[in-house]
């Protein structure tokens, strides 16, 4: 049985602590030294763009990196036009898989921090101290698949018509993983601006802006530091769209 390294506080974690989830399938005789022994060296990303293949030597053969608290933006961009993916607490992100390969279409892909963001290394040592919990195994790959199923919804949400419909859609979608229930409706505490919204939906900024402007008459989407209030139900349509892919993913 591995046993756990000495914590340096300021570049390390226990990683079940701080996502308790990944933690809950492990017998209960085990979690206590679960919690000790899964440790794994952290760092802290600014605000700004940000290159993560540079972590790429320090992940080795590892598991890759997670997302402990922040939230990233992945941007790509095919013959000029973008799509982009966001990232955030739970998130297992490995940036560089399959960047040795040749698309057949040139792409580009940009990362940033839309936040100051932790991330833990789950390199081959934290994977070695995992192993011994082979639940923590399943649990991580669920996070892998549940990233699938988040951009497949993400997908069926910028082939609908109107993009206010698409911004109506994609702020409950998010509120679905990251809002917080408040009296007047539900909180999606998060900075987004109109560029990166833009980006999310598949649309000019301009038409974001002016879309935002007939959420806000309508009351469903209204600006609430720090971040959005979403009032009423989630679109019906967006209900629909979620049934489908944990249909095809039905794990989650």
């Amino acid at each position: 049985m591995p046993t756990a390294p000495t914590l340096n506080a300021r570049s390390a974690c226990y990683v079940l602590r701080e996502d308790p989830e990944l933690a809950e399938t492990i017998d209960p005789a085990l979690a206590a030294r679960a919690l000790q022994e899964c440790v794994a060296a952290t760092v802290r990303v600014p605000r700004g763009g940000w290159d993560p293949y540079a972590l790429n030597g320090r992940i080795g053969d590892g598991i890759g990196m997670l997302v402990l608290h922040g939230r990233l933006l992945r941007r790509v961009g095919v013959d000029g036009r973008f799509g982009a993916e966001l990232l955030g607490d739970g998130d297992l992100l490995r940036p560089w898989q399959g960047e040795d390969a040749s698309p057949t279409l040139h792409q580009t892909t940009r990362w940033r921090a839309l936040e100051p963001t932790w991330l833990a290394l789950l390199d081959e040592a934290a994977a070695r101290r995992f192993a011994a919990y082979p639940q923590l195994t399943g649990r991580l790959v669920a996070r892998a698949l549940e990233r699938s199923r988040h951009l497949s919804v993400n997908m069926a949400i910028i082939h609908q018509a109107r993009v206010t419909v698409r911004l109506h859609m994609l702020f409950w979608h998010l509120a679905d993983r990251w809002g917080r229930v408040h009296r007047d409706g539900v909180v999606l505490p998060m900075h987004l601006t109109h560029a990166v919204l833009a980006d999310l939906v598949a649309a000019r900024r301009p038409t974001v802006t002016t879309s935002l402007s007939d959420l806000a008459r309508q009351g469903l989407v209204l600006t609430r530091d720090p971040g959005w209030l979403l009032s009423g139900e989630p679109p019906g349509e967006l209900l629909a769209i979620q049934d489908v892919a944990v249909a095809v993913n039905p794990e989650h």
